[in-house]
């Protein structure tokens, strides 16, 4: 019986590239010049940490950071959770932004609970972060890829590992 995978893993290749191309631009910026201004990626925690002078020079980093990610890898932004500002040392801020891979149980049932209410002819299962979906048909396959693609738009989803 045919079967496939919704799934949620982040591209540690692209996120570390636009932490990069953020980083260098930077240091290349003549605002930044002399702050503490930077942003570093934590591969191991997949954690972004962002360091400033104030609130507003990591807004401004924000506003490199994120639509670099953007390019590099599409809705990625929408896998970040942010954690509240930290002021550290005299008046410098930081705030980290973890990156959340899988998706989670809550969002997980909310997905079969979307499948079973389509009444496709599929049985969708949660199976640790992943969400398993299987049918008799290709096309009923494919008609809940649509369906959650359509609707779920709040986090990054993909469908892989198909197999017939």
């Amino acid at each position: 019986m045919p079967s496939f995978d919704f799934t949620s893993e982040a591209d540690i290749v692209a996120l570390k590239n636009a932490v990069d191309v953020t980083a260098r631009q930077i240091d290349n910026r003549y605002d930044f010049k002399g702050t503490a201004a930077k942003a570093e990626l934590d591969e191991k925690e997949k954690i972004i940490t962002l360091t400033g002078d104030s609130e507003f020079q990591l807004d401004q980093i924000k506003a490199i950071l994120f639509p670099a990610m953007e390019k590099k890898e599409k809705e990625s932004v929408k896998r970040l959770d942010g954690s509240p500002m930290q002021k550290i040392s005299g008046n410098k801020v930081k705030q980290e932004l973890k990156i959340k891979n899988g998706i989670e149980t809550e969002r997980a049932k909310k997905i079969v609970k979307l499948i079973k209410d389509a009444k496709l002819k599929v049985q969708a299962a949660i199976q640790g972060d992943a969400v398993r979906v299987s049918g008799a048909k290709r096309d009923d396959l494919q008609a809940t890829i649509a369906l959650v693609n359509k609707q779920i738009t709040d986090f990054p989803i993909r469908s892989g590992n198909f197999r017939d």
